[in-house]
């Protein structure tokens, strides 16, 4: 199961309380305070790791508390701090606050922490308030609570193309040739249902990452079909395969399926539809129509955009799509 958005609920350990005591020893007649400071909370901290591709493990465990800090003691011993709690998630997650909405992270390095919610300090006992003119201090402070907060996480994929087009314009099958990726493919709408990432190696040896992003149709960005839910996973790639069939079995004219996904590109984000694009033909083994690719092929030009012609079951066109990908993508 694909789940790339969840809310969690981080709560950072309390401080612990500053102890009130003070030193009695025999023969030490004026031992005076020695209450020590409670230890500080511990904190949640979000930690990016490869290990997760998505965050199903947070669905079931949205509640992740550290440990409070222990308090002070006698002797002027200060109490142990409280144990962090670290919460793993995938490369690429967006931390916002769930209640504001606003953006705290972006996490798109291995390794990469951020404190979601900071552990209390520690009370200060009775020592710490001793002055010559004030010998014997009954004060002494309780811990300081930790933070608190809801989030909301938002996992973008890591890709450097993504292959978009309507349902059935056949990305699956093209990500399954070019890389060792091997989603569902079958001839009804929305076969693929989640993202799969396929990494492809270009003549050079040098890689690149392609995301196969499930098929959008004309209202996606208001939430028909599909909706946005998979839209956020292209944004951070650098280059656009749009895959549009051309064969007769849709019904539809190639060159408006080509306006309604670039349209429904610039409605969510007119950042996401200015980003380099190939147009590619699909499924040319079994257009009988040459008029279609035609038609298509004038419009990519006019727009200045590379135009392929592909078919992923004879393997037709797709060395040439390859290296021009990896052209724009490598250099």
């Amino acid at each position: 199961m694909f789940i790339d958005e969840v809310k969690i609920r981080v709560k950072a350990g309390d401080g612990g309380n500053g102890c009130l005591a003070f030193h009695r020893e025999k023969y030490v007649p004026k031992g005076g305070p020695s209450g020590g400071d409670g230890g500080r909370g511990g904190d949640v901290i979000l930690v990016a790791t490869e290990s997760y591709n998505t965050l199903l493990h947070l669905r079931y465990n949205p509640e992740h508390k550290a440990e409070r800090g222990r308090h002070g003691e006698g002797s002027k011993r200060t109490g142990r701090n409280g144990a962090s709690v670290e919460v793993p998630v995938p490369v690429g997650t967006v931390v916002y606050d769930a209640d504001t909405d606003e953006f705290l992270c972006d996490l798109t390095e291995p390794g990469q922490r951020f404190v979601a919610a900071k552990g209390g300090r520690g009370g200060r006992g009775n020592a710490r308030f001793a002055t010559p003119t004030h010998q014997t201090p009954l004060e002494h402070e309780p811990g300081f609570p930790g933070e608190e907060r809801r989030l909301r996480l938002e996992l973008k994929l890591l890709a450097d193309a993504g292959l978009v087009g309507f349902p059935n314009a056949g990305k699956s099958t093209l990500i399954s040739r070019i890389s060792a990726a091997r989603p569902k493919v079958a001839d009804y709408p929305f076969t693929t249902l989640e993202p799969h990432l396929g990494v492809v190696k270009a003549e050079d040896e040098r890689s690149f990452v392609v995301a196969d992003i499930p098929g959008l149709i004309e209202g996606a960005h208001q939430g028909h079909g599909l909706g946005t839910r998979f839209l956020r996973h292209i944004e951070r790639t650098r280059l656009l395969v749009h895959l549009v069939d051309v064969s007769e079995a849709t019904g539809r004219d190639p060159a408006a399926d080509f306006d309604v996904i670039v349209s429904e590109l610039r409605s969510f984000s007119p950042e996401l539809a200015a980003k380099p694009m190939l147009v590619v033909a699909s499924k040319i083994d079994v257009a009988q129509d040459p008029e279609r690719i035609r038609v298509l092929e004038e419009l990519a030009r006019s727009r200045g955009l590379p135009f392929f012609k592909l078919s992923s079951v004879t393997g037709q066109g797709i060395e040439e799509l390859k290296r021009a990908m990896a052209a724009r993508l490598l250099g």
